[in-house]
């Protein structure tokens, strides 16, 4: 039968991925918490203190970033809040796609290797285009749950147990506890935050709006390039998620202008500081969340 790009050494790759980190570590502790940080939305990183840098290029397995405004690298350290509470996290300063030619299991390679160090939960962001009419560029929108339309899936291939089950189940993909946690976060920052149903495609080609308004009917808000391989990874293997949209630009068909990467990044730079804010607010919060789980 053949084996789809799944690696059968799988799970001994990660591992070696995972001791290179710890390696780099040393004394300092593993986070509970990872943050993937979309396009444009890189600066968080800097936020962080007493950072630990390790590029992707460094480190067994890992694939390459190749798209802008994607550092390619994880940043680990203390994610000091508003209130001076600091939390230890592991930022992934860059993501992967599957439109660079990876396949879905080498796109949540770096989810699964940081899941088997010890992280228990991820923060994961994206910018996006926006489909429903009530969502504008620089709107922040918690992910309630997605569709994945890429006909991909990181699972698909040989299985491996020490993973988690074979047919995980996605009723609850977007922890319901953390998105009450960043709800309150936001409300208290005097931020409108959005919710919706994210949608993936492969790229890099962005939508047509024929496409668009198809994905209107099928009930999807916003629509991307990335995400709901890694969900999928971290739900396989219990990890818990929450999910943020940058709404970036409205997607083709909804705006007079053409779509460009340079918008999206524009529009990332712009909200970068309520997005900064609002995520060091609810990060300790989703540590106190693990701590009563």
């Amino acid at each position: 039968m053949a084996n789809r790009g799944q690696d059968p050494d799988l799970v001994k790759h990660l591992d070696l991925a995972g001791d290179f980190m710890r390696l780099r570590l040393g004394e300092a502790s593993v986070p509970r918490v990872g943050i993937i940080l979309g396009s444009g939305l890189g600066g968080l990183a800097e936020r962080i203190e007493d950072p630990i840098y390790i590029p992707y290029a460094d480190v067994p397995y890992f694939p390459v970033s190749t798209v802008e405004g994607h550092a390619g690298r994880l940043v680990i350290g203390d994610l000091p809040a508003p209130d001076g509470t600091k939390t230890r996290v592991v930022a992934l300063q860059g993501r992967f796609h599957l439109y660079e030619g990876y396949g879905a299991s080498q796109v949540v390679f770096p989810v699964r290797a940081l899941a088997r160090l010890g992280v228990e939960a991820f923060v994961i962001t994206n910018a996006a285009g926006g489909i429903n009419t009530d969502l504008a560029p620089g709107d922040l929108m918690m992910i309630t749950d997605h569709i994945n339309l890429t006909g991909q899936n990181p699972l698909m291939g040989s299985h491996d147990d020490r993973l988690g089950p074979r047919f995980p189940d996605m009723g609850e993909a977007y922890d319901p506890e953390f998105r009450e946690l960043l709800k309150a976060a936001a409300s208290e920052q005097g931020l409108t935050l959005k919710e919706g149903v994210y949608t993936v495609l492969s790229g890099p080609s962005y939508e047509t709006p024929a496409e668009v308004r198809m994905l209107s009917k099928l009930g999807c808000d916003a629509c991307g390039m990335s995400t709901i391989p890694e969900v999928v990874a971290c739900r396989q293997m219990s990890v818990r998620v929450l999910g943020i949209s940058l709404i970036s630009n409205h997607a083709a068909g909804l705006s007079e202008n053409p779509l460009t990467h340079a918008e999206v990044i524009e529009t990332a730079n712009r909200v970068a500081p309520s997005f900064v804010d609002l995520v060091r607010t609810t990060v300790p919060r989703l540590v106190e969340a693990l701590g009563r789980s």
